[in-house]
């Protein structure tokens, strides 16, 4: 009986033919067939992983970037595929490196001696969605702008108290970080009180009434509001900027912050802080007359 065309074995000619041809390297092709075939396995039995581990780690030195990062974006998120083979992938550097840094499941000590560092690796690993508070916080302390970015760009790292502040600080000179950091719904709007001016109006209701919130907890008692009140009035009708600012730093529990009350874009943050700082409706009309007079001069500003 004759065989149907359906029947008959695949036509291999041209696949034999490019094996014979010495000019091409069959290598990355190699490579990423059997990473294929290792991902869609139903199964990964110890002897598959191990032939496996043997075929790619011969194979991944050898191959160009750009196989190398093809390669490491299909293997990294497998909790099966050997660490040697990451380990190989991530020395390989570029885009193969930050897939691994990226996507593994776990960053182990071989891995990132193998990644080595530097602000490059450290904005990928700022990028995890597996980040801890105490990563975070160490990453914060590197000062580096890609790595603060890559932080304000990944909802799922929980910026907190003193790596929030380290942000939030450096994004009063950095339109780009603050933008990124306004954007936040997961972070509390009163953190985010220094970046008052670069917020949009909706975001800016949220800091004033979370200022205004933490401020009618603050255990402080009338004499003391009194005493704010007469301190920063006293200031402000010598023309003392300076200790002004001193004193309402501490009257909101923030030692050393620069308002800078008297720039005029800065009068709604000035006006912001008084509330916050519970001084009579008065007072703060005897501060903004006061303090800068060129305020006085001017009906728009009052």
């Amino acid at each position: 009986m004759a065989r149907s065309a359906a029947d008959a074995p695949p036509d291999l000619s041209g696949l034999l033919d490019l094996a014979r041809d010495r000019r091409l390297d069959m290598k990355p092709v190699l490579l990423r067939v059997q990473t294929d075939l290792f991902r869609a396995a139903p199964v990964r039995d110890v002897a598959t992983i191990r032939a496996f581990e043997s075929l790619a780690c011969g194979l991944i030195p050898t191959v160009d970037s750009a196989t190398a990062e093809i390669v490491a974006q299909k293997l990294a998120p497998l909790a099966d595929t050997p660490q040697s083979v990451l380990t190989l992938l991530a020395a390989h550097g570029g885009g193969a490196r930050d897939a691994v840094i990226a996507l593994s499941p776990v960053l182990s000590t071989a891995l990132l001696d193998a990644a080595g560092n530097g602000p490059e690796l450290d904005a990928v690993i700022a990028l995890r969605s597996d980040l801890g508070r105490a990563l975070v916080d160490d990453l914060t302390l590197r000062d580096e702008p890609e790595v603060d970015l890559a932080l304000a760009r990944n909802a799922t790292a929980p910026l907190a108290g003193a790596a929030l502040e380290r942000l939030v600080e450096r994004a009063r000179r950095r339109p780009d970080l603050a933008a990124l950091l306004v954007a936040r719904d997961d972070l509390p709007a009163v953190d985010l009180a220094p970046l008052y001016l670069q917020a949009g109006p909706e975001r800016r209701a949220a800091i004033r009434d979370g200022v205004a919130a933490r401020a009618a907890l603050r255990p402080q008692g009338r004499a003391s509001l009194r005493a704010t009140g007469a301190a920063l009035t006293a200031f402000a009708a010598r023309g003392e900027p300076e200790r002004f600012e001193v004193a309402l730093g501490e009257a909101l529990g923030m030692p050393g912050v620069s308002f800078r009350a008297t720039e005029p874009e800065r009068r709604d943050l000035l006006a912001l802080a008084l509330r916050a700082a519970d001084l009579a409706e008065e007072e703060a009309v005897f501060i903004f007359l006061r303090l800068d007079p060129s305020i006085a001069r001017s009906v728009e500003a009052v």
